[in-house]
């Protein structure tokens, strides 16, 4: 399904490209690392069925551009770009669905501490924050030899140490409307994987946090910060269809997932119970 509206909201430091498909409740999802709204196509398209589906480019990048010099990406600033597109799409006041996997749940979840009034539920995907692991020492140090590789060797030998992240497999082919590896590489990856997300805060809002993570990337890297962050705040972790990015590989059976979580949460912003497990391929 095309976009029934596309647009540009102008942020501070930015032009935000947003895409909005379906009617019903807003379900903004929120794409990660050097995805753009193309990302989300497919599983936007199943969930516009019941849902007002908002998908987006981050700053950065494809059509999201920067209003000055490329800098290092923060988290908090990104929350902010989300938070204005919710007002700008759903008003002052309707609290909303989101969803967002790998650096978009970071998103997510800072966009939820800052703003709870306006979250009914955030589904928060495999969040890469490596600095709540207990041997976190020893993953920035891999993520600071990444980005070193790149500035001295290039974007493929950086990818290919990159992979730790996923069990040692090459990332897969995700589609997208521009290349933003080396965006990712120069100005992402290092300063979001660095993130540390305000747990005393999360506790406060922890109803409103549904941790999630891939069936299939249950023992990478990437998976294990959403089990540590849901431990510390007495959550389970729910499980979707495929891997890392099984929302691109399996979109009619993710989308059933997700609608699952989200209907189970009630009106006022609780999640779902502590204890449920969820299944998954």
């Amino acid at each position: 399904m095309d976009p029934s509206t596309s647009g540009t909201l102008a942020v501070p430091g930015a032009e935000i490209y947003f895409e909005v498909r379906g009617e019903g409740p807003l379900l903004l999802l929120i794409g990660g690392g050097n995805s753009d709204a193309a990302v989300y196509k497919r599983l936007a398209t199943v969930l516009a069925a019941g849902h007002r589906v908002v998908t987006y480019d981050p700053r950065g990048n494809s059509r999201s551009v920067l209003v000055g010099p490329q800098v290092d990406q923060r988290v908090e600033e990104h929350a902010d770009d989300a938070y204005r597109l919710i007002r700008h799409l759903a008003g002052p006041d309707a609290p909303v669905c989101v969803f967002g996997s790998c650096s978009g749940g970071l998103i997510a979840l800072e966009l939820t501490v800052r703003h709870p009034d306006r979250i009914r539920l955030a589904v928060v995907h495999e969040p890469p924050a490596l600095s709540v692991l207990p041997d976190a020492g020893r993953h920035m140090a891999l993520l600071d030899d990444i980005c070193r590789t790149y500035r001295s060797e290039g974007m493929a030998p950086a990818l290919v140490k990159l992979q730790a992240l996923h069990g040692g497999r090459p990332a897969p082919a995700l589609p997208e409307e521009h290349n933003n590896t080396d965006f990712f590489l120069r100005h992402f990856v290092r300063p979001f994987t660095r993130f540390v997300p305000d747990l005393t805060a999360l506790g406060e809002i922890s109803e409103k946090v549904v941790w999630a993570g891939g069936h299939a990337s249950r023992g990478d890297l990437v998976h294990r910060p959403a089990l540590v962050l849901a431990e510390r705040l007495g959550r389970t972790v729910e499980l979707f269809p495929g891997g890392h990015v099984g929302y691109a590989r399996y979109p009619a059976d993710f989308a059933e997932r997700l609608v699952e979580i989200l209907a189970a949460a009630p009106p006022g912003g609780a999640g779902r119970p502590q204890g449920t497990t969820g299944g998954g391929l």
